[in-house]
């Protein structure tokens, strides 16, 4: 292997599918809590980029976020539904990358179970503002890295690595597949 992993002792690889990925995608958004929502095709400078909060993690593993009808997300995905999502829980540990499709569509009873107070800074109406969106994000794929044990305890391994010149790191990658 030409590779740091080369290095390392512990196993450091685990794809995850079905439930597991979709308890590894619930808890790293749960800590991001505000992911990049980023669409194939730009209609505005921003490139097809920009942060969104997650309203919603449900038990598929599908994202949901409330949007204006009028924005260029929902213009995006109207024109190309592939969306890539970027996801840094923490500044060490906790990145997560979901490819997947995003459909805009309104529904009352999501618009309501999603709503938070704080959204009227965006939808002057409240949660009857008309303009108001709900967005799915249908995750297909994903890769994620993070720590097995915590920051703590890899911190603790990384010191202790570096003391006696081995490699002792926590950290865990694969392939998400819900």
């Amino acid at each position: 292997m030409d590779s740091i992993n080369r290095n390392q002792d512990e196993e450091n690889h685990a794809d995850l599918l079905g439930t597991d990925a979709v308890d590894k995608i619930k808890e790293l958004v749960k800590q991001a809590e505000t992911g990049f929502f980023c669409t194939k095709v730009s209609v505005s400078d921003s490139e097809g980029a920009r942060p969104m909060s997650v309203q919603k993690v449900d038990d598929d593993g599908n994202l949901w976020f409330l949007s204006a009808s009028d924005s260029h997300k929902n213009q995006e995905i109207a024109l190309d539904p592939e969306v890539t999502m970027y996801f840094q829980a923490s500044a060490h540990a906790g990145f997560l990358e979901l490819k997947g499709i995003a459909t805009a569509y309104t529904s009352k009873e999501m618009i309501h179970d999603l709503w938070n107070p704080i959204m009227k800074t965006w939808f002057t109406e409240g949660v009857d503002d008309p303009r108001i969106t709900v967005i799915q994000f249908r995750p297909t794929a994903g890769y994620y890295w993070d720590n097995k044990h915590g920051s703590a305890i890899a911190g603790v391994k990384m010191l202790i690595g570096a003391a006696i010149g081995k490699t002792m790191d926590d950290s865990i990658e694969g392939k998400i597949l819900p």
